[in-house]
């Protein structure tokens, strides 16, 4: 699998990964020049897209999803109007060509919210984003990815201390918001096994959290959990930028 987080966090989420000859959208909250931006990492363009699912309805992550087919896009119950995606449901795998792909709930303020587990023939990507807890019946699905995309929205002094209204902190801080740096980590210590590869930090607030508390949060985590931080290639997404990860040969 080779993937492109093409920006993460409340200003638009999109990333792309292929694998052996597909290519699929997570999200679409972003303009399609960035997702072409995206693309030609992997020499791909839009044409080239077998599908797009969406995680939840909230706009940084579906407002470009006037760019694609009806077709080809696939949602939980609710996330987009009318018959606007193919219906997934908890649990139950579909296939994009050779993927198979499983939805599974995440606590959001979202009418279905979902992450998924995508799986190639030999490896295994978790996209675990916008929950404000683990939901810990999804861990036997998660557990040993290759590579796993979770949330790590914000610190939580430094959140408190915004200027953000109280309502808002309490909506972030609560179960149906985001995951903070060390609820993310203690679920991460949950699901990574010996084939991981790859943790990439997701969704982090640009007010309320830096890479640096991030990463410091998994490594005090990390070792009181017993696990050993620089065995795992452990990085976080940009909101601007694209980053690149998994097998970059495979294009």
């Amino acid at each position: 699998m080779h993937y492109v987080i093409v920006g993460s966090g409340s200003k638009g989420n999109a990333t792309i990964l292929f694998s052996h000859g597909t290519t699929i959208l997570i999200d679409l909250g972003l303009p399609l020049i960035r997702v072409k931006e995206g693309l030609q990492l992997l020499n791909k363009t839009i044409k080239d897209v077998d599908g797009v699912i969406y995680t939840h309805e909230h706009s940084d992550h579906i407002n470009g999803l006037k760019s694609f087919s009806p077709k080809i896009m696939y949602a939980t119950e609710g996330t987009l109007p009318g018959s606007l995606s193919n219906r997934v449901e908890y649990y139950q795998p579909f296939t994009i060509k050779n993927l198979k792909i499983t939805p599974f709930p995440t606590s959001h303020d979202a009418k279905k919210p979902c992450g998924y587990v995508i799986e190639s023939e030999d490896e295994k990507f978790v996209y675990f984003t916008d929950s404000g807890v683990f939901v810990e019946a999804a861990l036997p699905l998660l557990v040993n990815p290759d590579y796993l995309m979770i949330e790590s929205n914000h610190d939580v002094a430094r959140l408190m201390h915004t200027n953000r209204p109280m309502n808002l902190k309490m909506r972030i801080l609560s179960d149906h918001g985001h995951l903070c740096n060390e609820d993310s980590a203690f679920a991460a210590s949950k699901i990574v096994g010996n084939k991981t590869k790859e943790v990439i930090l997701a969704h982090l607030s640009e007010e309320a959290n830096t890479p640096e508390l991030a990463l410091e949060a998994y490594r005090n985590v990390f070792s009181y959990c017993g696990l050993i931080f620089d065995r795992y290639h452990i990085r976080c997404a940009p909101q601007w930028n694209c980053m690149e990860g998994g097998n970059l040969d495979e294009n």
